[in-house]
């Protein structure tokens, strides 16, 4: 049996193990240890793919399970850390606490949608998964450790959270084209390749900001998917229109 082949599955196995672990410390009010694990899910996200090229070891069963891990460490560990920041102003009797956990919901749907979706092969037709989790993963740990800034203090109104999670859940299964973090190979200087290169200016310009003003690092995170979100809706309003033949 070659063991070249189960690596990949490892890896994602290991994305599965820090969503859970993720989930788990937010329960227990450790958020910023919840947000560590979403940011080595995220690493352990992209390395079983790369790595999954690199040993030729693709299998059904291993795009099955980085969507189940998907949806848990992108999905249901975001959509809790934005519940638990409201439950523990608000309690569980007002409906708008529970808004958030429709993120986990529509990350599902969304999985589901890339899996079948043959369009999304180099960029993907709404917002990816781990985006989503970034901006609800920083928010999260942000209100957590510094809850009497003023930011915070917006950010905890009834109406701010409920409605950014709306908001994330229609960005998850809309038809806005956005571009993909990973560089093909053979790939030149086209659409998305301009892009991210102004999300890369727009997020170092934004964490030395953030450095500059004495803010929270998880202030740049929120900053820098946010301006992913609205790169991509720029560029798609701004596309050239497809004339009919």
């Amino acid at each position: 049996m070659s063991i070249r082949k189960h690596i990949p599955n490892t890896i994602t196995s290991l994305n599965l193990a820090c969503g859970t672990l993720g989930v788990v410390c937010t329960a227990m009010g450790r958020t910023d240890l919840a947000f560590a694990l979403m940011l080595a899910g995220a690493v352990f996200d992209f390395l079983d793919g790369m790595s999954a090229r690199a040993l030729g070891a693709y299998s059904p069963m291993g795009k099955e399970l980085d969507s189940l891990a998907d949806n848990i460490t992108f999905g249901l560990l975001p959509a809790f850390m934005l519940f638990k920041a409201m439950h523990s102003v608000y309690g569980a009797k007002e409906f708008f606490v529970w808004i958030p956990l429709l993120i986990a919901v529509f990350s599902g749907l969304r999985l589901a949608k890339f899996n079948v979706d043959e369009r999304q092969t180099s960029s993907f037709i709404g917002m990816p998964t781990p985006a989503c989790a970034m901006i609800c993963g920083s928010l999260g740990c942000y209100l957590a450790l510094w809850p009497g800034t003023g930011f915070a203090a917006l950010a905890l109104t009834p109406w701010f959270i409920p409605a950014l999670s709306l908001v994330l859940c229609f960005l998850l299964v809309c038809e806005i084209p956005m571009f993909s973090m990973k560089i093909h190979k053979g790939e030149g200087m086209n659409r998305d390749m301009v892009l991210r290169i102004i999300f890369a200016c727009i997020a170092i310009a934004g964490l030395i900001t953030v450095i500059a003003a004495g803010w929270s690092w998880t202030i740049a995170v929120f900053l820098a998917f946010t301006a992913y979100i609205l790169i991509n809706m720029v560029a798609a309003v701004c596309a050239p229109k497809k004339t009919e033949k």
